[in-house]
């Protein structure tokens, strides 16, 4: 069955190592859509932090975010979108204080006060980056529970490996946790994870599988190209999962396809062989 739709997850996947999208993954997404499949990228970042990496694709894109809580076009129309509520969104924050340093609420505002945290430090050797780069979205509320003044997207962690499964550990073990998703993303080599709380019905793969609903596809004609854990779930769902060879290893052991890293054109690799020819079967 021919694929009609592609999704590929940015970090890890789309990008290599050194944030660039390699001209042979251009040129296999050109292609593509000059084919008539649609391809969408599925991430974990925001819309606007995810948008200037679908800016750098001449083609049409589709853009499914916040770990499937939004769905988006370059243009800026809204498709879907599910929120957490403001109370969940609190319930998580109380059971959460020791890694309130790490906290963050996400908003689906138009530019300012994106992102809130309790206090920002710009200097910050891991985070610093990300918040220079997302200044004009950053903004502050001490307490952080008072930023509360709308349903987020989601509440957002991040720390190192042992932290946030800590943090992990105690939200997956909250009376609550049956009212938000976890969205759970780890960089073992740099001692980095994030950790997204969402709506309780929202994963890449529920959103990729509404979306398809509402698409006309057949999960069977769906490509999905990921490297974390994050991507489980969109994998799951999709008729050609396709890992990086640089994904976590969890992901290698389900007898998906695997295609080359990040470095080496993976994205590439996948679509050339999945989706411009005939798709073979998971062993």
């Amino acid at each position: 069955m021919p694929v009609k739709l592609i999704a590929l997850d940015i970090d890890g996947t789309l990008l290599n190592s050194r944030w660039e999208i390699p001209p042979a993954n251009h040129a296999a997404i050109a292609e593509a859509t000059r084919r008539g499949i649609e391809v969408a990228l599925v991430t974990g970042r925001r819309y606007d932090f995810a948008l200037p990496v679908a800016r750098r694709i001449a083609s049409p894109l589709t853009l499914i975010v916040n770990n499937g809580a939004l769905i988006r076009s370059k243009d800026g129309h809204t498709h879907l979108r599910h929120l957490l509520p403001k109370e969940t969104a609190r319930q998580v924050l109380e059971c959460t204080r020791p890694w309130r340093d790490g906290a963050a609420i996400v908003f689906d505002r138009p530019q300012a006060n994106q992102v809130i945290l309790e206090t920002i430090d710009w200097e910050d050797e891991t985070r610093g980056p990300y918040y220079v780069r997302n200044r004009e979205f950053m903004g502050e509320a001490k307490p952080l529970e008072s930023g509360l003044i709308e349903d987020p997207i989601q509440v957002m962690f991040t720390g190192t490996v042992s932290a946030m499964r800590e943090a992990e550990s105690i939200l997956r073990d909250s009376p609550a946790s049956q009212d938000y998703a976890l969205a759970v993303t780890l960089y073992e080599e740099k001692d980095f994870a994030m950790i997204d709380v969402i709506h309780p019905s929202v994963s890449k793969g529920s959103t990729l599988e509404e979306w398809a609903l509402l698409r006309g596809y057949a999960r069977e004609e769906i490509l999905a190209v990921g490297d974390n854990h994050n991507d489980l779930e969109m994998l799951s769902y999709a008729g050609i999962p396709v890992v990086m060879e640089n994904g976590v290893a969890a992901l290698k052991t389900r007898g998906w396809h695997v295609t080359s890293s990040n470095d080496e054109d993976g994205v590439a690799v996948a679509i050339e062989r999945f989706a411009l020819t005939e798709a073979a079967e998971c062993a």
